[in-house]
């Protein structure tokens, strides 16, 4: 297929806003699909005031990525991913852009993507609104890392990641490994750790995850210490979803992080959150976050999102 034919097929995909993945090309071992969502979302909340600002906030969205796979040999395939988002205020943001090689021991790629950490970190990272403000103490814990060196691996039941950050700044570049095993009886185990530099000094943390599952029942939990600035950081965040029936699903989630030399709650919430499916492509939420630090506000979110 020519290049023209290609570009105009990635065009009509995305115009035409189908319910579903498109494949736009795959012939002779090599794939390109196209997806994103279109996301409409408010925030309530009296952190939104401001002397001009009232306590409603617009968080509408929209994302668009291109995937691409080709097959070099049988042991050995290339892939890319490139994804854009477009917020309320016309602006857009590269989310990820990164390309790699996959072989029989695993994926290589560098670009804007995830941290190893994120693996662990999604454990409990489960809501469509609030949730993960215990996870990050350094910022190479982080997913949409750039200048990132990832390798992803995976050996049966265990899965491994190691990543680099290049970091254009001087005396700021970050590395961390995470493994991931899971137990035939629902029960996933992962462990994690990070060091960043800090100018002349290191930065470290180390992140501890579990999760079980249980016919309708996902349980999650994240234990994370660190420090930073020769600080010590501890925190925690624990996560709950109910899966009612196919469409229903309930969640809980609480976080905690504290600075444990001044003794200062950096993070102390809780959400609740209910996302109903009406199909694979549409589906709608609301959650809500009590605060319990004095400095901050409860907030209601809620929307409805297409996914394509």
């Amino acid at each position: 297929m020519k290049k023209a034919a290609i570009a105009t097929a990635i065009v009509s995909a995305l115009v035409s806003g189908s319910s579903f993945a498109a494949t736009v090309y795959d012939k002779d071992g090599t794939k390109l699909s196209v997806g994103g969502r279109a996301e409409a979302r408010f925030n309530i909340s009296d952190n939104n005031e401001t002397v001009d600002k009232s306590s409603f906030k617009d968080k509408s969205r929209a994302r668009v990525n291109l995937k691409g796979k080709t097959q070099v040999t049988d042991g050995l395939y290339g892939f890319g991913k490139y994804e854009a988002e477009f917020d309320d205020a016309s602006d857009i943001s590269n989310r990820y852009f990164f390309a790699g090689i996959g072989t029989d021991m695993g994926e290589f790629s560098y670009g804007k993507q995830d941290s190893a950490q994120v693996m662990l970190t999604d454990v409990t990272d489960t809501m469509a609104t609030f949730g993960a403000d215990a996870a990050d103490i350094v910022s190479g814990n982080k997913d949409k890392r750039e200048n990132n060196f990832l390798y992803s691996g995976k050996f049966d039941q265990f899965k491994v990641k190691a990543n680099y950050i290049a970091a254009d700044d001087k005396d700021a570049d970050s590395y961390g490994i995470a493994g991931m095993f899971s137990l035939d009886m629902g029960l996933d185990l992962g462990l994690g750790y990070v060091s960043q530099d800090n100018g002349q000094d290191s930065d470290d943390q180390i992140n501890l995850v579990a999760q079980y599952a249980m016919d309708a029942f996902t349980f999650g939990g994240l234990y994370t210490m660190g420090s930073v600035a020769d600080e010590d950081i501890t925190g925690y965040e624990l996560s709950a979803k109910f899966k009612a029936n196919k469409k229903l699903a309930l969640v809980g989630v609480y976080n905690f992080s504290e600075n444990d030399d001044t003794s200062t709650e950096l993070a102390n919430n809780f959400a609740i959150e209910a996302v109903y499916k009406f199909n694979g492509h549409i589906r709608t939420y609301a959650g809500y976050k009590f605060e319990q630090l004095d400095n901050k506000d409860d907030q209601l979110q809620a929307g409805i999102r297409y996914d394509f």
